[in-house]
């Protein structure tokens, strides 16, 4: 028997240490089931045991509860600290020289674990005509099999183990397909952006194609240096189909090698190394986007191939300059966003027709003005312009049509805001944002069986994203189903336990359901978390407090600091209003209104379906006329 661990090779390349650490730990697991089968340990080789048995049963055996034990003890353990290894078993004749074996029997053993997968057992012909009868699973041929420097091919066996059955019952989606980070093979580390954007402008190029589902960049970002299977990861994405890399940078000639897996079948359908100037470095997403496709065999219809085709700029400074500025971008810190406007300033300032840019500066705007609360008129009015010129050199930019329906839907424009959002779905159906905005804007129309199928969309594309598990809890915060609101968030809390939006909005649910003290937990939490930015957080959400436990001299003792103090307590107009609702005070209620609607703040779109809003009357002819004002009744 022999075996071997996965990955280790690569994990020492990153850290020795900590693979020196997990192989200690491989070998305290896996060496007392040798001597429970009768089994002699001939000597390790690095990451590898080879093992001795006096029969083809018990090596089989002493296989499998190796990896049930390490199946078992691998699902409580985080994905960094697994250990998973591969088994071969050759039964043949061996020469015993100096408590060291050699021979072809040897040999086979080791040509043959290679082909197990991980957590696997491989088995030869000999073996399987010995323990056929006599092992609990059944085996699976996986043919004949020409090994290095063995002369006739052998048929090689896998045992189908019982997880392994349970896993491979449930096939996923061959045309869903899951990008995966490209690693950065440059000598420079500083060149990680390169490789980041590659990636994303692959998952880009691939969701212009309508046959495919694309799984979004924050998903995939999730797995970015962790050590899992294909098989894995397929099963978490739901995505049939990994394509993978790496990019390699020097100067102005760039290597990038991918290559597409089948999940189901850990099959590779397609690899290729490319050596080319960075100026063809479209051409070579061109052709990896038209591969993948051909692979799962995708048919691509002529306006799809022209965006895959269309080169948008011919300036590698400016590309370049690009990718640093979304690379800064997604990292959503007010600094990098600065840092990343920049970077997309000079990329127009080297090529001012692309298109791309012009999105990536509105987006920085937009973030800096919506998540920071910078400059918000000013903000605004610089990404509309920067979009109407994006739109002007670029109509099919599908990018450029949502952001800029999300910018009309802050005006309170929602028809057009519509047409935006169908615009860009149409162009792009990948387009993860596309979907997410525009479920928004159907609720708070009302609209949630259309809402629903956007956000299942926009689920389906990015199912590891808080952002999106959000949404999908907001959709049930509309409908009352506080529950699965509730349900959700958690969720988020547990792909992103730093998102505060998550513990603020838990707080408000279990007030809602008058589960006050666990209200608190979740305030306490959010306030730890926002009040670096927002320093009297703390009285907004105490606020909410009084107003959920039916305590109304906190509310009327509390609205006055939030009225002098609205961006540090991080309280809205629309909020004073559902405030002095919940007080009796209709008229200031309505006034507090009136000045949301002439700030234009996006919370009052919300309403028709806002839970927090119930005091309102909704007979009193102001509220019908704030509805139609906001275009939400005709």
């Amino acid at each position: 028997m022999f075996t071997d661990m996965v990955g280790y090779a690569a994990l020492s390349q990153r850290d020795e240490t900590y693979a020196l650490l997990l192989l200690e730990d491989h070998r305290k697991l896996v060496r007392p089931f040798f001597p429970k089968h009768s089994g002699h340990e001939i000597k390790t080789i690095g990451d590898a045991f080879l093992v001795e048995f006096d029969s083809a049963l018990e090596a089989v055996r002493c296989a499998f509860e190796i990896q049930q034990s390490l199946h078992e003890l691998n699902s409580g353990r985080p994905f960094e600290k697994r250990v998973t290894i591969r088994v071969g078993v050759h039964l043949g004749d061996v020469v015993h020289s100096e408590d060291d074996v050699y021979g072809d029997a040897v040999n086979i053993a080791s040509r043959i674990e290679p082909l197990a997968e991980p957590g696997g057992v491989c088995v030869t012909g000999q073996v399987y005509d010995q323990v056929k009868n006599k092992f609990e699973f059944p085996f699976s041929s996986l043919g004949r099999k020409q090994l290095k420097n063995v002369g006739d091919a052998i048929e090689v066996f896998k045992a189908v183990l019982p997880w392994e059955e349970k896993l491979r019952s449930s096939t996923v989606d061959v045309r869903r397909i899951a990008v995966m980070p490209f690693a950065n093979m440059s000598r420079d580390p500083g060149d990680e952006y390169f490789a980041d954007g590659m990636t994303e402008e692959l998952i880009s190029s691939i969701s212009n194609i309508g046959g495919l589902s694309v799984i979004s960049r924050t998903s995939v970002m999730k797995f970015k240096g962790e050590r899992r299977t294909a098989s894995e990861i397929g099963q978490e994405l739901k995505a049939g189909t990994l394509l993978e890399g790496s990019v390699r940078k020097s100067g102005e000639i760039v290597r990038v090698t991918a290559q597409l897996i089948d999940v189901n079948t850990d099959r590779h359908l397609w690899s290729q190394n490319y050596d080319r100037e960075l100026r063809n470095i479209f051409a070579i997403q061109s052709e990896i986007a038209k591969n993948v496709a051909d692979s799962v065999r995708v048919k691509i219809i002529p306006p799809e191939l022209s965006r895959i085709e269309r080169k948008p700029t011919e300036n590698t400074t400016a590309y370049t300059l690009y990718l640093k500025g979304r690379h800064l971008w997604n990292k959503r810190g007010s600094e990098d966003l600065k840092k990343a406007a920049g970077f997309f300033e000079r990329a127009i300032g080297e090529d001012p027709s692309h298109a791309p840019s012009y999105v990536g500066l509105a987006d920085c705007f937009l973030v800096l003005r919506t998540n920071w609360g910078v400059d918000l008129d000013p903000n605004h009015e610089k990404a509309k312009t920067l979009l109407s010129k994006a739109l002007a050199m670029d109509p099919g930019l599908a990018e450029a049509q949502a952001t800029m329906g999300l910018l009309l839907e802050d005006e309170y424009h929602l028809r057009q805001a519509e047409e935006k959002y169908r615009k860009a779905i149409d162009l792009k159906p990948g387009y993860i944002f596309a979907h997410m905005w525009y479920s928004n804007l159907l609720i708070n129309q009302v609209r949630f069986d259309e809402a629903l199928e956007q956000v299942r969309e926009a689920m389906d594309l990015d199912p590891l994203s808080p952002f999106v598990n959000m949404k999908h809890a907001f959709y049930y915060l509309a409908r009352r189903e506080y529950g699965k609101a509730l349900e959700l968030c958690k969720r988020v809390v547990e792909l992103d336990p730093n998102y505060s939006p998550a513990h603020a909005t838990m707080g408000l649910i279990c007030g809602k359901m008058k589960l006050f003290e666990d209200s608190k937990r979740y305030n306490e939490t959010a306030i730890a978390e926002m009040q670096d930015s927002f320093p009297l957080v703390r009285k907004n959400l105490e606020t909410w407090t009084g107003y959920f436990e039916n305590d109304k001299n906190t509310v009327e003792k509390l609205l006055p600091q939030l009225q002098e103090h609205l961006q540090e307590t991080l309280t809205t107009n629309y909020e004073i209003g559902c405030f002095y609702f919940y007080l009796g005070q209709t008229d200031k209620a309505f006034e507090w209104l009136e000045r949301s609607f002439s700030n234009k703040e996006y919370n009052l779109l919300q309403i028709q379906v806002d839970p927090f809003i119930d005091e309102m009357p909704r007979n009193d002819t102001r509220y019908g006329d704030i509805l139609k004002r906001l275009e939400l009744r005709d």
